[in-house]
């Protein structure tokens, strides 16, 4: 069971753009192996920053409109929202001292 929280259409607004702190957000999908194996290393992150930013993860297959507006071509698709911004991007699998270190650069 995944710790990472759920983000579906009807939450996005309120967990992801309007977060008072940074959110790590997975657009990824059930089907997907790649996002399967960074999930594990998401759930780290997230243990290691505590409340500092929060980890989630959307399913591109049941939130399409979001996946469309933010042109999500690719999964997984790891992206870095502040302020109902996006200040990084990260397609592809991406080793824990990329994603930690592109973070780390917002807090």
């Amino acid at each position: 069971m995944s710790t990472l929280k759920p983000i579906d259409s009807q939450n996005f607004d309120s967990e992801v753009l309007k977060s008072e702190k940074p959110v790590l957000l997975e657009f990824g999908a059930t089907w997907c192996q790649p996002c399967r194996i960074l999930e594990p290393v998401l759930e780290e992150l997230a243990g290691e920053w505590g409340e500092k930013v929060t980890v989630a993860k959307l399913d591109v297959d049941e939130a399409s409109q979001i996946t469309i507006n933010y042109q999500v071509l690719s999964v997984p698709t790891t992206m870095l929202f502040k302020g109902g911004e996006v200040l990084e991007r990260l397609v592809g699998y991406q080793p824990k001292d990329k994603i930690s270190s592109k973070v780390a650069a917002h807090l």
